[in-house]
């Protein structure tokens, strides 16, 4: 290791005094303008943690359904997962560090984790189309490179297709090809073959009009799309030739304020869906006949597709462990519904795509999303084998079922959720299942919820236990939240620490809107007492 090499670097992407940030389940995010510093060194640790796994390891540079002007980047480890909680550390600990003390801090990485210096280090890196992205990925090809590690730079892709490629790489090509062209090939073609065996042509069945954030999802669906045309056309909305990233557009906008991304017209019962910017979350939605807006998010998406897995296990006849993992943001009605009418366990974790993947790791079939529209499933090895094998050697209806579920298997990209590869899979289920997306949204009826916000002095007087869903600190706040949701028919709430910024994230349901709006807001209110709130009224979590 050239330290004085990396010293040399260092000084160009120099680090803004007084900056501290934290690694979180996204990695780092802030003004683009404070990042460069962050992302050379990124490049530093990625470097490093290739050679200790003697695996390739990906870098993205994005800040999903952030704002244009803020980036942000993410380490993805060997098989496309989050980065290992103790690297966070080390991210967190090497982004904050003041100059004169870069080599003490590699040094010390180094040492803890026993690295080999001499092993070879590769590393991808992807971007989206933020204005900032393209320079500050260069920033962390200066770190990769000045340790003496080899890169791959494949450009624009959205985050779940970097989070492929370094899973494909390091499976020896077994998952799939890892280039972009590899990845529309394996979806496309499973897509294909499940659509081929759905005998339901009703109206618009095969259209969707997709709300792309004006980001790469666009740029990567439009390239997608003759390789699995005629099945399913998309119409792109928000294709980033007008619009800016994010604004007023994409899942997370839509799933916020209960309303379509402007810039999308929408006939009554038309199935639409919108991606975030970076095209790793997603949502449906539709107007009825009468205007009222419907939104499907991550819980109905879960319960549409458990329930048809569930059913083709049924058909063969296999006894797999299946799993729907969950967080506390999850609907009760969705909860309900799975454990009461459809049989299927749920397990909640805390919020936290990395938390739900660990978890959903322990089943055959592990199927997880986070009400934000964020999820995919997992299969475990031995399930894959056994479905596979099936397929091979049933017979009649039995055999059918098993070949859905192997293209299944090829159409979900299981190292993170993924808008696209989601995407398919809910038009393949709903085309043979024969479901128009109204009959889909009234398998059950979301319990009326809010979410708000409160600015604190500093959010870590918060902490919680039961997966996020009971404050422990300060004393006296769980028996305020308790005593107030007392006052209201089929409520809860709960309150958290968000992971970025000094804010307590408030969560409420109950039996009407207006009993959901106003269990918030009193809880908002108690945590602004007893948490020390910094502004006068709490805000809605936009």
């Amino acid at each position: 290791m050239d330290l004085d090499a990396i010293t040399k670097y260092s000084t160009l992407h120099a680090k803004p005094n007084g900056l501290l940030l934290q690694y979180g389940t996204a990695g780092f995010r802030t003004k683009a303008e404070h990042l460069d510093h962050v992302m050379f060194r990124m490049g530093l640790l990625a470097a490093l943690r290739s050679r200790q796994t003697k695996s390739t390891i990906g870098i993205m540079v994005t800040a999903s359904h952030n704002p244009e002007e803020d980036n942000g980047v993410k380490l993805v480890d060997p098989l496309g997962e989050m980065l290992a909680p103790t690297w966070e550390e080390h991210a967190t600990c090497l982004a904050n560090v003041e100059e004169q003390d870069m080599q003490r801090a590699l040094t010390d990485i180094s040492e803890k984790e026993a690295v080999d210096l001499l092993q070879d280090a590769f590393v991808v890196i992807g971007r989206d189309t933020r204005p900032s992205s393209e320079k500050l990925s260069q920033s962390v090809i200066h770190g990769v490179t000045v340790l003496g590690g080899q890169f791959h730079d494949y450009g624009l892709l959205t985050t779940p297709q970097l989070h492929y490629m370094v899973y494909c790489r390091n499976t020896n090509g077994q998952y799939g090809q890892a280039t972009v062209e590899g990845y529309y090939q394996k979806h496309a073609k499973a897509f294909v073959g499940l659509t081929k065996q759905a005998s339901y042509t009703g109206d618009g069945c095969r259209t969707l009009k997709v709300d792309c954030a004006n980001g790469v999802g666009a740029l990567k669906l439009r390239e997608m799309e003759h390789y699995f045309s005629p099945e399913l056309s998309v119409l792109l909305c928000n294709d980033g030739t007008k619009g800016k990233l994010n604004h007023l557009c994409g899942a997370d906008f839509v799933k916020s304020h209960q309303q379509p991304p402007e810039g999308m017209e929408m006939k009554p019962n038309e199935r639409c869906c919108s991606f975030d910017g970076d095209a790793d979350r997603i949502v449906y939605y539709y107007r009825d006949a009468d205007g009222h807006f419907h939104l499907i998010d991550g819980d109905k998406i879960a319960t549409l597709i458990s329930s048809f897995l569930k059913e083709l296990l049924l058909e063969i006849g296999e006894d797999l462990k299946v799993g729907v993992i969950q967080t506390a943001y999850a609907n009760g009605s969705s909860t309900r519904y799975l454990e009461e009418v459809m049989k299927v366990p749920v397990y909640c974790t805390k919020t936290g795509v990395k938390h739900l993947h660990h978890k959903a790791q322990e089943f055959d079939i592990g199927i997880y999303f986070e009400a934000n529209g964020h999820g995919t499933v997992l299969f475990s090895k031995v399930a894959e084998m056994k479905i596979r094998q099936l397929a091979q050697e049933l017979e009649g209806n039995k055999r059918k079922a098993a070949q859905i579920l192997e293209n299944i298997i090829d159409l979900f990209n299981q190292a993170i959720g993924d808008a696209i590869s989601d995407m398919l899979v809910i038009e393949a289920i709903l085309a043979l299942k024969g479901m128009t997306v109204q009959q889909w949204d009234a398998l059950y009826t979301d319990i009326p919820n809010r979410q708000l916000k409160v600015k604190v002095a500093d959010r870590q007087v918060i902490s919680t236990t039961d997966a996020e869903r009971q404050a422990l600190t300060p004393p006296g706040l769980q028996d305020a939240i308790d005593g107030l949701v007392k006052k209201y028919r089929l409520s809860r709430a709960f309150v958290r620490p968000s992971g970025t910024e000094d804010v307590v994230r408030v969560y409420a349901e109950a039996d009407s809107q207006e009993s959901a709006d106003s269990l918030a807001h009193e809880v908002s209110l108690a945590v602004f007492q007893l948490a020390g709130g910094v502004e006068e009224r709490p805000q809605p979590s936009f």
